[in-house]
């Protein structure tokens, strides 16, 4: 059993990025891991000051949600970010809060499979290469962790447009054999 950390970044009810989020959760739990999801929406998540207090202390000195989400992070064996593909890069939620999780590089982290799912309205198979090279730069602060899979779901730009995609079971598979 691993235990699994879900960061769904949309700020969207009922986004297609957080649909495949779910489906990805279903697989990981049928497969009997622990599971658990954090969503952003509802979340205060503050831009990066620069001071590089977190370097001294191990966590961040601004006081909203951050810390408590790196916590999570740093004692997952998997950790799963799902964002909507924005111009052609992640979300500025997810890239703010990977910023914030500056605290975390030179602490003790067990993470060692790092996922990600994006949805966009672009349908071209290169739309989420930007956002999956931003997240591979935070990947390599961690030389233990690495980039495990991406799945990607273009075409779908409304609410819930993913319903029915076929995206949804490789979401599913890929939760079952992690």
């Amino acid at each position: 059993m691993k235990k699994v950390i879900v960061i769904s970044t949309s700020l969207r009810a009922g986004s297609n990025s957080d649909m495949m989020a779910d489906k990805f959760i279903e697989g990981a739990l049928k497969s009997g891991n622990e599971v658990e999801k954090i969503s952003l929406i509802n979340k205060d998540i503050r831009f990066c000051r620069g001071c590089l207090a977190c370097q001294k202390l191990g966590k961040c000195v601004i006081n909203d949600d951050v810390n408590a989400i790196m916590q999570k992070v740093l004692n997952a064996d998997v950790v799963v970010w799902a964002t909507p593909i924005y111009y052609y890069e992640m979300s500025g939620q997810m890239k703010v809060l990977i910023d914030r999780m500056n605290a975390m590089y030179n602490l003790d982290y067990k993470f060692r499979d790092i996922y990600m799912l994006t949805t966009a309205a672009e349908d071209e198979p290169e739309t989420p290469q930007r956002a999956i090279s931003g997240l591979t730069g935070w990947i390599d602060c961690y030389p233990e962790s690495r980039l495990a899979g991406t799945l990607f779901c273009g075409g779908v730009d409304a609410p819930r447009t993913i319903e029915g995609n076929e995206k949804l079971t490789e979401a599913y598979n890929m939760g079952m054999n992690i």
